[in-house]
């Protein structure tokens, strides 16, 4: 049985990461893309009232873009399933872009409420430890290493041939 429950574990985690990768790639400079619909009055309201949420009320605004966005998702489905993987595709992908700026941006005015909630609380700081741990092998691996390696040599060729080009 402890064999399964490490091999289900070992799975659920293989499975996770490339969402993880993607958030921790995405979930700052989304956010902060968001921030900057506060120059909006009424957007700058809107935050303020979400920074002012008692803790359930900020739970169910953390939860308010994947409610949200579950019907899109659902089209994405009905799209693969009607042949058009192109077209799902890129919905899954905008609206993993969009629910992700607007879950990171809510969730940096709600933390402290959310903080509130004993079950979050104890957990939530287990789920980040848990995730920088995965992540962090997974930036230790070789591939990644090569991967970078190899983004940081076309990195340099772009600026070469972006020079010389002017």
């Amino acid at each position: 049985m402890h064999f399964f429950t490490r091999l289900l574990r070992a799975l659920a985690t293989a499975l996770l990461v490339p969402i993880l990768l993607f958030e921790e790639w995405g979930w700052e400079p989304l956010a902060a893309l968001v921030r900057r619909l506060a120059r909006l009055p009424l957007w700058a309201r809107l935050e303020n009232r979400l920074r002012g949420l008692p803790p359930w009320g900020a739970m169910l605004a953390f939860m308010l873009p994947v409610l949200l966005l579950l019907p899109v998702k659902v089209l994405a489905l009905f799209l693969f399933g009607r042949g058009h993987a192109a077209s799902g595709v890129t919905v899954l992908v905008v609206a993993k872009l969009i629910g992700t700026a607007f879950v990171a941006r809510i969730f940096q005015l709600v933390e402290p409420a959310l903080m509130r909630i004993p079950l979050f609380a104890r957990w939530y700081p287990r789920w980040k430890a848990w995730k920088d741990h995965v992540l962090t092998l997974v930036r230790e691996s070789r591939p990644w290493r090569v991967v970078r390696a190899f983004n940081w040599r076309m990195h340099r060729l772009w600026r070469r041939l972006r020079g010389q080009a002017l």
